[in-house]
């Protein structure tokens, strides 16, 4: 039954505190810490920007191989218990990545936790879809795509502090031990969602999935172009600016630390007005802005000289991805048909995931061919053809909701 907006709105948004934003917040603190760290342990292994980068994208792929089966897994076992398996997936891989000694121990052990992320944010992204009604489906979505900037918020000056006074394995194994805490959480406080589709729909196969492809090949054409060009840009400025500060205007890593993190002070307190626009407005009057003004914030990044240019391109970035916290979580679940949620939102991400997992690449590999700068402006373009496919390809999903 949809709630009505106002005072149950609330109640929902404080039900799930417990259950998906304190976990959100740890684990994304933990990710923000990996921020100024994992390109530079990844760099001292001795490898190049592109091998750097497929580091950093190891996890997107991950994500991309694992975000089908994992739709289709939650389906079948619920999901509290795909919560429960990715979470202990991320962990333990993280943890052994922060003990690695060869290149290809990266790599590995990158795919593996993306696999386990992907469970991971199939099942919340299920399970908040499963509890919301329309009306208040984004706000709960921006608070929690606001819940993951602030752990964004401290994350990254942590990160950079920690790595330069005990070494850049610290902060890695340090998310290692957030993840363990974030399983022992999902373990007292995650009920089961959803949980009649769950007992009955045991036998979800992928000719189901073949059938969604064909039904919403629209969907998929156009609000997938989309979410793919958004996620290459937020995924791909996480590698370009560490790189950036670090090999361009010779920034140590406390000073991209504090950088990122004071973006992500900008990033965080612009999740409310962010989900209020969406609720009162329409998604696209959030999304379409996110991304152009990102855009223009990459596009600033090969202009700067000085730690305080790069902070100002990247508070500009910030601005644009707090405007759209949730944006895409919440078009993903608007669209999704009540039937095959878990199905659909498996498809979602992986197009998303791939976006994720290709905008590291881009990043790295145009920087070895062309340089960091032509990386910064390739970036900026991809965000501009999110901002083009959002206005004029993909329809207003919340007056679809509510006709």
């Amino acid at each position: 039954m949809a709630s009505t907006p106002g005072g149950s709105g609330a109640r929902l948004l404080v039900g799930l505190i417990l259950p998906v934003y304190l976990p959100t917040f740890l684990l994304s603190f933990g990710e923000g810490v990996l921020v100024p760290t994992l390109p530079l342990y990844a760099q001292s292994f001795g490898l190049s920007f592109s091998l750097v980068s497929a580091v950093v994208a190891a996890s997107g792929l991950g994500t991309v191989i694992a975000d089908i089966p994992a739709g289709l897994l939650l389906e079948r076992i619920g999901r509290r218990p795909a919560m429960l398996i990715g979470v202990a997936a991320l962990a333990l891989c993280t943890l052994a990545m922060g003990l690695a000694h060869v290149y290809l121990e990266l790599i590995v052990y990158r795919v593996v936790a993306g696999i386990g992320a992907a469970l991971w944010n199939i099942s919340r992204h299920t399970y908040v879809t499963d509890v919301t009604a329309p009306h208040d489906r984004g706000r709960a979505l921006a608070v929690f795509g606001g819940v993951g900037r602030l752990g964004f918020f401290a994350g990254p000056v942590v990160g950079g502090a920690l790595g330069e006074l005990y070494g850049l394995r610290v902060p890695i194994l340090g998310y290692a031990a957030l993840a363990g805490v974030v399983f022992i959480l999902s373990v007292l406080f995650v009920p089961e969602a959803g949980r009649g589709v769950a007992a009955t729909r045991r036998t979800t196969h992928w000719r189901q999935v073949g059938d969604l492809l064909v039904q919403h090949a629209r969907t998929f054409t156009t609000a997938g172009a989309a979410q793919v060009f958004a996620q290459m840009i937020r995924a791909g400025r996480h590698l370009l600016i560490p790189l950036y500060g670090a090999a361009v205007l010779n920034l140590d890593v406390g000073s991209v630390g504090l950088i990122l993190t004071i973006a992500a002070a900008i990033d965080m307190v612009m999740f409310i007005p962010a989900g209020l626009i969406m609720d009162r407005f329409g998604r696209k009057y959030a999304s379409v802005p996110c991304f152009l003004i990102m855009a223009i914030g990459m596009g600033l990044i090969p202009l700067s000289t000085t730690f305080l240019g790069l902070l100002v391109a990247t508070t500009v970035m910030s601005l644009g991805n707090g405007l759209g916290s949730g944006s895409m979580m919440t078009l993903g679940a608007d669209l999704a048909p009540r039937q095959a949620t878990g199905e659909f939102l498996g498809i979602w991400r992986l197009i998303g995931d791939v976006g994720s997992a290709a905008g590291p690449l881009v990043v790295g590999n145009l920087a070895d061919l062309f340089g960091l700068s032509a990386a910064a402006f390739a970036l900026a373009g991809i965000g501009l053809l999110a901002t083009i496919t959002l206005a004029y390809f993909v329809p207003e999903t919340l007056e679809g909701r509510e006709q």
